[in-house]
Parts: structure tokens; C-alpha cells; sequence
């Protein structure tokens, strides 16, 4: 083999080992007494030896240096990415570092693979460095696409599961129990079959507990959910907290509302079906049915063309 075989080899050799090392370096021991102040300090759950566990506890190790690359300038788009962040589900306070830092990671993997490839087919050319600009791009956007459909998944499990969590909200409250009561007692109920919902609920009880205003605890549910019905639901709490009036009538009026909201979303989506099987019938029944009927008539035809030039 000559150098120009080699070569290939080598830069996607180097490139891999230059990432292992960043990340070794990030994951490595560090003095005991300052992971635990640091510990402490950012209120990080530890396992029973005091470690993270695999990659995901490298990774977390390595967040803050690596998210440092990508970290937000303003005060504006860090409160916009920890609330994508809480609305997927994510609300701890570490989660804008991991996740930045996964970007990074994403970023640099997609960039190593993407030399490898290239240079392997292409070499040290034009095409072999456009396909590193497309593996660092698509390492670095891949993230954000997860992030989106976690999002969007979540968002919708709340909704489907919101008019059910309200019917049984309305029956603990007109039984004589207080918004507050009655919220744990949807969470311990609901939490098997809506988990999303329930944990929001907890986090309201919780905030509850240690003496947050309800009118800001509900204003938080609505801005953390990221549901529309949500925050609408939480304004009627509101605005009949303020006024004194009953919160039972308000949250059947919510109830009745939602689930008419989720039937006519069933019913679009319903209508919906006739024009989406369009596609999968023309590309994989039409043909074989064309087969089946018109492949006889062909195959006579071509005999019979046959026979007469014949």
C-alpha cells in the first residue's frame, strides 16, 4: 500500500482519537473533595459510590466545558432554550449544559464520520470535504431534531390525557376537597396512565408546599407545559382564584370544552386517513393488481403480436 491508501486511514484514525481524548480527558478522576463541593453546590443526584455511571455520566462530567462552545450570549435565548428544554420534559437545572454539550459531541461525531467517509471514497478532494461539512452539520442539527419531537410528543400526550385528569379534578373538588388537595389526589391516580401531566402536577404541588403564590404556580404550569389548553387552564384557575368564584363550575366548563376540542381532532384527523392512503395504495397495491389483471391480457397480446410478424 502507498501513501495515498494510507492517508485515509490515517486522518479518520486521528480525528477519532483526538475526540476519544477530549472526552477521556473531561471524564478523567478529579480531586473527590471538589466533585462532591461541586456536588452540593448544583444539587446532583450521585449514585450509591458517589460516580455517574457510562457514557451518560462522561457526558454530564463533560457538559459544562463543552457546553461553554455553544453557550448562549443573552439572558433571551438561555430563557428560550431552558424552556424548549421544559417543555420536552427536561427541566433540571443542568439540562441546557448537557444538552449544549451533546450538541458538541453530535457535532464532533457527525464531523469524524463524515471524514472517514469521505476521504475513504473521495479522498482529499472537493466531495471528500463537503461530506465533513455535512457530517458536522447533521451531528450538530440532530440534537435539535430530537429535541423537537420530544417536544412536540410530550406536548400531545398532555393534551389526549388532560380532559380525563379535569373530569376527575372536578369530581375531588365538588366532593369537598381544595385545589390543592385535589391535584394530588389526580396525581396518584392518573400517574400510571398520564405520566406527563401528573409529574406537572407534582411540581405544582411541591412549589405549593413550600409557600409559592398559587396564582404564580399556576402561571408556571402553563409557561413549563407548553400546552395551550394548559395555560388557558390555568388562567381560568386564576382568574377565579382572584375573583372568588367557584372552581368546580370553571373546570367542567374547561372539561367540556377540551373534550370537544379532542373529539373534533379526531375527527380531522379521521377525514384525514382517505387522502393519506392514497399514496401507499398507488405505490404498493395498484401495482400488483395492475399485475395480477392486465399481466395475462400482455402476455396473450405479445403472443399473438408474435405470431403474426411471425
Amino acid at each position: 500500500m502507498n501513501i495515498a491508501q494510507i492517508l485515509p486511514f490515517a486522518v479518520f484514525g486521528g480525528i477519532a482519537c483526538a475526540v476519544w481524548a477530549l472526552l477521556n480527558q473531561f471524564s478523567g478522576d478529579n480531586n473527590k473533595a471538589l466533585q462532591r463541593l461541586d456536588e452540593l453546590r448544583k444539587g446532583k443526584d450521585r449514585t450509591p459510590d458517589g460516580k455517574a455511571d457510562g457514557v451518560g455520566g462522561m457526558i454530564s462530567k463533560a457538559a459544562p466545558a463543552l457546553s461553554k462552545v455553544l453557550q448562549p450570549k443573552s439572558e433571551l435565548e438561555q430563557s428560550s432554550l431552558k424552556l424548549r428544554l421544559c417543555n420536552a420534559g427536561f427541566g433540571s437545572p443542568r439540562a441546557s449544559e448537557i444538552y449544549l454539550g451533546i450538541k458538541v459531541v453530535s457535532m464532533l461525531s457527525g464531523l469524524a464520520i463524515g471524514a472517514g467517509i469521505g476521504i475513504s471514497f473521495w479522498g482529499m478532494t472537493q466531495k471528500g470535504m463537503f461530506a465533513v461539512i455535512i457530517g458536522g452539520g447533521l451531528g450538530f442539527y440532530l440534537p435539535e431534531l430530537a429535541l423537537t419531537l420530544l417536544k412536540k410528543s410530550r406536548q400531545d400526550r398532555i393534551f389526549l390525557s388532560l380532559p380525563d385528569a379535569l373530569d376527575l379534578l372536578v369530581v375531588c373538588v365538588e366532593a369537598g376537597l381544595g385545589l390543592d388537595a385535589a391535584m394530588r389526589r389526580v396525581s396518584d391516580e392518573l400517574k400510571d396512565t398520564a405520566p406527563d401531566l401528573t409529574a406537572e402536577f407534582n411540581v405544582c404541588n411541591l412549589q405549593l408546599q413550600i409557600g409559592r403564590p398559587r396564582r404564580e404556580v399556576l402561571h408556571d404550569l402553563g409557561i413549563r407545559s407548553g400546552v395551550d389548553d394548559l395555560k388557558a387552564l390555568a388562567a381560568t384557575l386564576i382568574q377565579a382564584d382572584r375573583f372568588g368564584s367557584g372552581i368546580a363550575g370553571a373546570l367542567r366548563v374547561q372539561s367540556d370544552a377540551m373534550r370537544v376540542k379532542r373529539s373534533q381532532l379526531a375527527e380531522e384527523r379521521a377525514a384525514q386517513t382517505a387522502v393519506k392512503m392514497i399514496f401507499p395504495l398507488v405505490l404498493f397495491i395498484f401495482p400488483g393488481i395492475f399485475v395480477v389483471l392486465v399481466g395475462p391480457a400482455a402476455i396473450q397480446m405479445v403472443n399473438k403480436l408474435l405470431k403474426v410478424n411471425a
